[in-house]
């Protein structure tokens, strides 16, 4: 072979080396492209769906409020609250002197306010110190137990939550306490769902549990979940002293605030 043609089959040769590695090139350049391509519509997929939940989020958060503004019906929990004893009954007498019916409705309109504040509907069946009776009615007691009943029947809620104040012969039982009907299972989970709020808090000076009863009249004749709230023990000087206070009341009432939302939804 001349020297000029192995020059000639040198250079086609350096030629399609070259055209290949620019065809290898164009080709990694194509797949990066590609794959630069894909990460853009992946990322715009991903900020697609974020913008879509953050709207559908404030759509739901704002959905109550544009249901008022448009008229249309707005569905809200309905609670009752049911401050025990009250007018000639004054429940428990503790060791301070505190009658338990103040200490109930005290508590029962800070939890009221706490409520409302979260979109629930509260009714009350007292909310000043009378009792619901007549004053001709020969047993009181009965009288205003039966008419608890029939106003919570009436407004169908759906959940009850009766405060009371606890009270034993030794003083030194002390502790909140939740009762619940025997039979309820949703008045059971309600039951150990405020039993653990109440639980958690520092100044709860004995942890219980939910304790299970088929005897209280309003348990045994209130058709949706209620519970009985017995928060402290009025026998118990310190728990006594506690109860009385603005600041104690109002951190039973934020407990069982937020066992009722946690159990509402």
């Amino acid at each position: 072979m001349s020297e000029d043609m192995s020059r000639k089959n040198g250079t086609s040769e350096n030629f399609h080396k070259s055209i290949f590695r620019v065809s290898g090139l164009h080709k990694a350049s194509q797949q990066l492209q590609q794959s630069k391509d894909s990460r853009i519509d992946r990322l715009v997929q991903y900020l697609m769906m974020v913008l879509m939940f953050v709207a559908i989020s404030a759509l739901a958060i704002s959905n109550t409020e544009a249901s008022a503004k448009l008229g249309l019906p707005v569905e809200r929990p309905v609670v009752v609250l049911d401050a025990g004893h009250g007018g000639v009954d004054p429940g428990k007498i503790g060791v301070n002197s505190a009658l338990e019916k103040e200490v109930n409705l005290s508590i029962v309109m800070k939890l009221k306010e706490y409520l409302e504040a979260n979109d629930v509907t509260v009714h009350l069946t007292r909310e000043t110190d009378d009792g619901l009776y007549d004053e001709t009615d020969s047993n009181k007691k009965v009288s205003d137990l039966s008419r608890r009943c029939e106003l919570i029947e009436e407004i169908q809620p759906d959940i009850v939550v009766s405060i009371h104040q606890n009270s034993y012969s030794h003083s030194t039982v002390c502790g909140p306490q939740i009762f619940y009907y025997k039979t309820s299972e949703k008045g059971r989970e309600l039951a150990e769902t405020l039993q653990a709020r109440l639980n958690a808090m520092p100044e709860c000076l004995k942890q219980r549990v939910a304790k299970a009863n088929g005897d209280y009249y309003l348990l045994l004749n209130v058709s949706c979940p209620i519970v009985i709230a017995e928060t402290g023990f009025l026998s118990n000087w310190e728990e006594a002293q506690m109860l009385v206070t603005e600041e104690h009341q109002e951190r039973l009432a934020w407990e069982l605030c937020m066992g009722i939302l946690e159990y509402l939804r």
